[in-house]
């Protein structure tokens, strides 16, 4: 409940547009701090009181049925052993929709990439990118270990003038140098684990915003906040193709209000967090893992 509590505040918070790495902290930190909290409290169940700490309680207990398996198995026996079953799933199933969600992503990369190597052209006025033959407008960026692609579609040069392409660029430029695909990747497994929770698909949703924030400033070190703006409406308004799986778009205009809100930030820039609310992030974000972590050697 506190989860929750935590994550509805945070989504609906408007601090975290003043200083969006900050909020990716505290996000990560949450969802962290909750998988902790899940199997911590499970396991707990299943740990015996009379050893130090959940981990050392959980061994003496497995120790126990593995070593004395011939005794008489009481009902708090059984108990104990369901509870450490359920620990063992979730810490299971969260490992495995983590490393799904990677497989996933990686495979349909690889046949994009393929894809682009073989439809793809090179133009002047987005040099490093690739062209596609597509009247839509697309933007966006296929990040990979080794090779990175930015894809524009013919679409998009006919839309935006030079200026407001080259603010694109760096946009995307900022998604590949920085890994943001490796930010949302937790959330995305989070959301094939429990594709119906409200919570994490606002978790995502939130995170998937700061991450285009994030691109967002990098990009105006470069060029013009106008230029960008200018570009993100221009966007909205032709209704921008969603991204392939596992790519980052300029913008998503299925995401409702996500336009307005990032042009907004960036003609209205407001000022960064202080120092002192910058540690009070990284404080809570701290708490946050480490208060489940403790559970593992605190005395029961």
């Amino acid at each position: 409940m506190t989860t929750v509590a935590i994550s509805t505040l945070l989504a609906t918070a408007r601090w975290p547009r003043r200083a969006p790495a900050a909020a990716i902290l505290l996000w990560q930190a949450l969802g962290l701090g909750w998988g902790l909290a899940a199997v911590g409290a499970l396991a707990a169940l299943a740990a015996r009181p009379e050893h130090t700490g959940v981990a050392g309680g959980v061994f003496a207990f497995a120790t126990s049925a593995v070593t004395r398996p011939g005794e008489q198995t009481t009902l708090m026996e059984t108990f104990r052993l369901v509870a450490l079953g359920l620990a063992v799933a979730l810490l299971t199933l969260l490992c495995w929709v983590l490393a799904a969600a990677c497989a996933a992503v990686v495979r349909t990369r690889r046949r994009h990439r393929a894809l682009l190597a073989l439809l793809g052209r090179g133009d002047p006025k987005v040099p490093g990118a690739l062209v596609l033959d597509h009247p839509a407008a697309a933007a966006y960026c296929v990040p990979g270990l080794r090779s990175s692609r930015i894809v524009f579609s013919a679409g998009t040069l006919d839309l935006l003038d030079q200026a407001e392409l080259s603010a694109v660029l760096e946009h995307e430029r900022a998604h590949v140098r920085e890994r943001h695909d490796l930010v949302l990747l937790p959330f995305t497994a989070l959301c094939r684990a429990f594709p119906r929770s409200r919570v994490t698909l606002q978790a995502y949703a939130a995170v998937a915003l700061l991450v285009e924030m994030m691109a967002d400033d990098r990009a105006i070190r470069a060029q013009q906040a106008r230029e960008l703006a200018t570009a993100l409406m221009r966007f909205g308004a032709a209704g921008a193709q969603a991204p392939p799986c596992g790519a980052l778009a300029a913008v998503n205009t299925a995401v409702e209000g996500e336009v307005v809100t990032r042009v907004t930030r960036l003609l209205e820039p407001q000022p960064g967090l202080s120092r002192p609310l910058w540690v009070a992030v990284c404080c809570s974000a701290m708490l946050l893992v480490m208060v489940p972590a403790a559970l593992f050697v605190i005395p029961l």
